[in-house]
């Protein structure tokens, strides 16, 4: 299979067998997150949103999960945007329409945002006057049901060769408050160290949505305590950073 590799991701490998994509997950991988991942990829298949079908879920050698998808040819939009830099601020805003128009979509099986938020603010290593202070937020934002990708991001999407974009991994897929989407993805820049593409793209999805900078940014402690829980050492401390911009009354 290794002549085949499409991507290597963080404990997930990327293959491709002739029409299909084949997404091998680690051996200690959780299978509820593999089966998690694969029901929401099925579940906005048909709202309107350009999805790599699900084809069928199955375990590979030692015992391995995979999720089998239609294959996609084409560029990932980070490719895209690093092999033509000159056309950069084109691509952020086919990235924005993209997840505007996700955003408009709705899909009531989904997990639903707030939940999962809170559940993480309360497992992140945080003392707990934070982690009130974070809980009252998020309980105070309102409540949407708009489809929230949450790793949106350019290496998940991908380019066909007509323009036709596809939205891949939908392992952190919620219902709930766009702008939440909105603050992770802006994170997600500033992870890859890509600061000024993220005040860019702020810039543009307030502009483009009539959103206020100031309603996504009161998102970004409750975003960053949530996505703290998990990955890498130096990630954590990153975002546990932007935890302390929490302002108490």
């Amino acid at each position: 299979m290794s002549d085949r590799i499409i991507a290597v991701r963080t404990r997930k490998t990327v293959y491709r067998e002739g029409e299909t994509a084949v997404k091998v997950f680690d051996s200690d991988f959780a299978k509820y997150d593999v089966l998690n991942e694969a029901l929401n990829q099925a579940r906005v298949e048909d709202i309107g949103i350009n999805v790599p079908k699900i084809i069928e879920v199955k375990t590979v050698e030692d015992g391995k999960w995979a999720i089998v998808s239609e294959f996609i040819q084409g560029k990932t939009l980070a490719q895209l945007m690093k092999e033509n830099p000159a056309k950069k601020d084109e691509y952020l805003e086919m990235f924005v329409d993209l997840q505007m128009k996700m955003h408009s979509t709705v899909c009531p099986g989904l997990t639903k945002l707030k939940d999962k938020m809170n559940r993480k603010i309360s497992e992140a290593d945080l003392d707990a006057t934070t982690r009130y202070e974070l809980h009252t937020r998020l309980e105070s934002m309102p409540k949407h049901n708009k489809v929230c990708h949450g790793d949106f991001n350019p290496e998940n999407i991908i380019v066909k060769d007509d323009g036709t974009p596809y939205i891949l991994d939908w392992s952190h897929a919620t219902q709930g408050n766009a702008s939440a989407d909105v603050a992770r993805t802006y994170l997600l820049f500033w992870l890859s160290g890509d600061i000024d593409l993220a005040e860019k793209y702020m810039d543009m999805f307030c502009k483009k949505s009539d959103t206020a900078k100031q309603y996504i940014q009161k998102w970004l402690p409750i975003v960053a305590a949530s996505q703290s829980v998990k990955g890498k050492q130096e990630e954590r401390e990153f975002l546990l950073g932007w935890v302390n911009v929490v302002e108490y009354d």
